[in-house]
């Protein structure tokens, strides 16, 4: 990982990778996180923290080739809970009737 960007515009996004939310970070981070100015959203980011610290210890990531979904807004965690039923055989006939039937 060369650098991070917090919520970029799309014209200005440096890749099409995603950061997802899920680390394992060193308790330096923490000391980064004391001093932090607001970042995007007027918030103390925790990507902008570990973007300052590239360079100072190792960053790696991982990859990931499949669905991902938006559970940060109230139709992307629709469409996630949704997606997870219907992969779900024990879930699946039940859910896609009543979704079919809600559907009408």
């Amino acid at each position: 990982v060369k650098g991070l960007v917090e919520k970029p515009p799309v014209a200005e996004a440096p890749s099409n990778l995603i950061i997802s939310g899920r680390y394992i970070l060193q308790p330096e981070v923490m000391r980064v996180l004391e001093k932090q100015e607001k970042g995007a959203g007027g918030e103390i980011q925790l990507t902008d923290a570990m973007a300052t610290m590239i360079g100072t210890q190792p960053f790696h990531a991982v990859t990931f080739d499949g669905a991902r979904y938006d559970c940060g807004s109230k139709a992307g965690y629709i469409q996630a809970n949704l997606a997870v039923a219907l992969g779900r055989p024990d879930m699946a006939d039940e859910v896609r009737a009543f979704a079919v039937d809600l559907l009408k």
